[in-house]
């Protein structure tokens, strides 16, 4: 079996390129990859090469497939495998395996399995895990989503607030509290504001900083308030960036402090801020993960013992985190559409990879069987204009009037359209 997939040699060397798979063996599963979304995670994989935890030492003569953020379809399952999965299945990936402690993980480690490629091979250690997971829903974006949606689960699932007068602790945030995502207009703060107005440990009060007012107003346009106050929560988007004392204001708002405080930005004095509001046993989730290994920030040891103030930081869900996220997706009880704002083909994905931090909006989506340049969504219409008369130039016309319609945002009709053509 031939797949094209893009290949990391070394830093920043990125190689989209064809090759043979091999037959697969009794404990494997041969897939075919239909969406995959870049993270970050890839561009940092990206830019330390082997330097980086979960990178082989030898990946320049043994190069591994990037992507972690896929989804698909079984072709052919090895024979340990065949009653638990059969070939036409959908599924979704749980890149976290934790085999027997090691850091391997698709999209990182192995030659074989990634998201940025047409067709893999899903190792033993996947179905051992448990993490080739089942997905049914309506479209593979969305299970493409599934990973992100997964961490930001797991980051409300891992704060915590004590019991009195016991020394066990109540996990989650708190129901009916106040809550703050600092810096959380961004792509993965969409997706945590939509499950906190949706999960089933809801705040009274959410509230959502950023520093940009376009970022505040789409997120507003994407997760509204009248959504919020329908859930039973009031939901309100702050632009602290003019403020004289951002502090004050914020626990003005929250008639003294909070009880959870989401920081979605690995930024000193975003940080600082978060401490600041937290009231008595406030639990601040420290959600942006930092380049910097030195990276650092005060915080108010004065409150820790006297107000139960403490801190809590997760680099990603578990398999459960992610059951939940597909879950709620298929029931429709959370839609992550609005966390992507641009996509293309496979052709695209090297590059995009590579340049991801000089490239404004949210997630870019790669549909692995399509050739296709990354485009902003916005940008449909200007794309559809410049390569008009040709295929690629219809196919952007489709697309643009398809999320015209659907308040600027990619759809499972997008989806359908742009997989129109292809054999899958």
């Amino acid at each position: 079996m031939k797949t094209k997939a893009v290949r990391l040699y070394g830093k920043m060397d990125l190689r989209m390129e064809e090759f043979e798979l091999p037959q697969i063996k009794d404990d494997e599963i041969l897939a075919v990859v239909v969406s995959d979304s870049i993270c970050m995670s890839s561009y940092k994989a990206a830019s330390q090469g082997s330097d980086h935890k979960r990178v082989p030492d030898n990946v320049e003569n043994n190069p591994i497939i990037i992507g972690h953020e896929f989804c698909g379809k079984l072709v052919e399952v090895g024979a340990k495998w065949q009653d638990q999965f059969k070939a036409g299945d959908k599924f979704v990936i749980q890149p976290a395996f934790n085999y027997k402690g090691s850091l391997e993980a698709p999209g990182y480690s192995y030659p074989h399995c990634g998201g940025a490629a047409t067709y893999i091979i899903l190792p033993n250690e996947a179905m051992e895990c448990g993490c080739l997971l089942p997905y049914h829903g309506d479209a593979y974006f969305y299970g493409s989503l599934a990973e992100p949606m997964s961490c930001i689960v797991g980051g409300y699932h891992a704060n915590y607030h004590t019991t009195p007068g016991s020394y066990v602790h109540d996990m989650g945030i708190t129901e009916g509290g106040k809550a703050a995502i600092l810096a959380g207009a961004g792509p993965m703060g969409l997706g945590a504001i939509d499950y906190a107005i949706h999960c089933d440990r809801r705040p009274s009060l959410l509230v959502v900083t950023d520093i940009d007012d376009a970022r505040l107003a789409r997120a507003a346009e994407i997760v509204t308030v009248e959504e919020a106050e329908k859930m039973g929560v009031k939901l309100m988007y702050v632009n602290t960036a003019s403020m004289e004392n951002p502090v004050e204001y914020l626990k003005e708002l929250a008639g003294g402090g909070y009880n959870d405080v989401f920081v979605y930005a690995p930024v000193k004095s975003v940080v600082e801020q978060g401490d600041a509001i937290l009231g008595r046993d406030g639990c601040l989730n420290f959600f942006a993960g930092p380049t910097n290994t030195e990276f650092s920030a005060m915080f108010n040891f004065y409150n820790v013992h006297y107000g139960a103030t403490h801190i809590v930081g997760t680099s990603g869900g578990n398999t459960d985190d992610m059951i939940e996220s597909i879950a709620m997706m298929e029931k429709k009880m959370l839609d992550p559409s609005g966390m992507i704002t641009h996509v293309g083909g496979l052709d695209a994905c090297a590059e995009t990879t590579l340049n991801l931090p000089k490239i404004k909006g949210a997630k870019k989506l790669v549909y692995t069987h399509v050739e296709m340049p990354m485009t902003a969504i916005e940008d449909f219409a200007a794309a559809a204009e410049t390569n008009k008369g040709t295929d690629l130039g219809e196919l952007f016309s489709d697309l643009d009037a398809i999320c015209k319609a659907n308040g600027g945002l990619w759809c499972a009709e997008a989806e359908r359209r742009i997989l129109r053509d292809v054999e899958i």
